[in-house]
């Protein structure tokens, strides 16, 4: 073992920061550790549409009557009825393509609502009014919406949002479920 150089602190600075530290219940040795990290791309190809992120709720309580949680296309949550938000991570879905500029894509959903179900139950909630985040924004249906790519890259995305309805007293855990969207260059 070789030696290794030292700082030397004053002895009131050294006693008040140990004696904060045990005030705070603190004191612990120091440990040296490593973790994994993920990191990912996804390069994308002209005349191509993926799913960039997914449609999160957060995490709320359900209460004696049912109600509504609604996140809208710019990330705002909100409420119905005996719903009471808790906190989580909530974010609309988003989509990315790739087409050219001035095309016309359609847009639509080959179903609506959708159904998200308990994991490991039986128990569901209602997933509908998935709404694009287009200026005005625009309930998606089966019936396709036009929208032109303005991008001069011909690269876009957009958020979509939607209403989730929640039974009273709906048993708790995790839900998910799949919405699938459609789009079709022109």
């Amino acid at each position: 073992m070789g030696s290794h150089p030292t700082k030397t602190l004053p002895r009131s600075a050294v006693a008040a920061a140990f004696g904060l530290l045990s005030a705070l219940g603190m004191v612990t040795s120091a440990h040296a550790g490593k973790a994994p990290a993920i990191a990912k791309t996804v390069i994308v190809s002209r005349l191509s549409f993926l799913n960039a992120e997914e449609l999160e709720f957060g995490s709320l309580l359900a209460g004696t009557t049912a109600g509504t949680v609604t996140v809208s296309p710019g990330g705002v949550r909100t409420k119905t009825g005996g719903v009471t938000l808790v906190g989580g991570l909530v974010q609309p879905a988003r989509f990315a393509g790739r087409g050219t500029v001035n095309q016309t894509v359609l847009i639509s959903l080959t179903a609506s609502p959708s159904t998200l179900q308990r994991v490991g139950g039986t128990e569901t909630m209602r997933l509908d009014q998935l709404t694009i985040g287009s200026t005005p924004t625009v309930v998606l249906t089966t019936t396709p919406q036009a929208f032109r790519i303005t991008s001069p890259t011909g690269i876009f995305n957009f958020p979509m949002g939607g209403r989730l309805s929640v039974a009273a007293n709906q048993a708790p855990g995790d839900y998910s479920g799949t919405f699938n969207v459609t789009l079709n260059y022109q």
